[in-house]
């Protein structure tokens, strides 16, 4: 049953004037719209809500995992929150000796848009490698913080590579790197580790927003600045660049269907504003009040339903 304002004003008796007094109108829409069925309580089944995985305060939500060390423990205060941005810092590092680390969300995932809001700044840890000048990543379908080898350097999974330009020419973001897994790219299976995307070059502190759209185990976009950038299929474990692994772990051939968002700790300083999750599976339902039109994997257990209003 839908209510409209007048019906529910005379329904309830509600008068603009009682005794001589005016009854508040923000009183009178806060409980119209808390009613089942409020026209003005409606869900917009195309509105995009997304879920904020960093919230810029803390880390609460985040495992942290560096090689090496154990499970949360941060060594130097690598991952820290500063100003509302979360960042990767080497300032209490004496040399970064491939201390590779990652943060992982603790909710794993199978369909869905990840979105971060990123930029490089500073000079890179001493004794970083060479490659990881202003380099970092989002991997995305990984396995757990805490599957992972005391002395495992990266989280099998599918990386989507940020770059920074260096100003001496052309150098691509959200590339693709593959630690522990291979993808099916233009009908054929992918073994090289990297590839690069289409994207332009991005140098200086500037910020870039970089997407990834994850369906199971079926497609993979890396879209940058609203551009598609680089797209492949059938993620799945498999080959090398990845060591220390648990090989309980890594069952080549295993398609990748779901896992865990982290980002890099690579041995150059980068800042994230926004880190952000548009979930793809939920309610396909219609007529439920949590219906989404985007909504590509159903899962209808996550559907809720207005409790019909009493009849008089």
């Amino acid at each position: 049953m839908k209510h409209n304002l007048s019906s529910f004003l005379s329904r309830y008796r509600l008068r603009p004037g009682v005794g001589g007094m005016l009854l508040p109108a923000a009183l009178i829409a806060a409980v119209f719209c808390a009613l089942p069925g409020a026209s003005g309580a409606g869900n917009d089944p195309n509105k995009k809500e997304w879920i904020q995985l960093f919230n810029g305060k803390d880390l609460k939500a985040w495992d942290i995992k560096i090689a090496g060390y154990d499970l949360n423990d941060n060594f130097g205060n690598t991952f820290r929150v500063e100003n509302g941005l979360l960042k990767t810092a080497y300032d209490k590092y004496s040399k970064f000796d491939n201390k590779f680390g990652h943060i992982f969300y603790r909710e794993k995932f199978s369909h869905y848009v990840v979105a971060a809001e990123y930029r490089f700044v500073g000079e890179q840890a001493p004794e970083g490698p060479s490659w990881a000048t202003r380099n970092s990543g989002i991997m995305v379908h990984s396995q757990s913080a805490q599957s992972m080898g005391r002395q495992q350097d990266f989280p099998i999974s599918i990386e989507v590579q940020l770059l920074g330009g260096l100003g001496k020419g052309p150098r691509t973001t959200a590339n693709l790197c593959t630690p522990g897994t291979h993808v099916v790219m233009n009908g054929s299976l992918f073994t090289t580790h990297c590839v690069n995307s289409s994207s332009k070059t991005y140098d200086g502190d500037q910020w870039v927003r970089v997407e990834v759209e994850v369906l199971g185990d079926s497609t993979i976009k890396h879209i940058v600045e609203g551009q598609t950038v680089l797209s492949y299929e059938k993620p799945q474990i498999g080959g090398g660049s990845v060591s220390h692994f648990d090989e309980k772990v890594k069952k080549d051939g295993v398609l990748l269907s779901e896992g865990y968002i982290a980002l890099q700790s690579e041995s150059h300083p980068i800042e994230f504003r926004k880190v952000e999750l548009l979930n793809l599976a939920g309610c396909a339902d219609p007529k439920a009040s949590n219906y989404k039109s985007y909504h590509v994997k159903p899962d209808n257990s996550k559907c809720r339903y207005e409790r019909k209003a009493n009849k008089r």
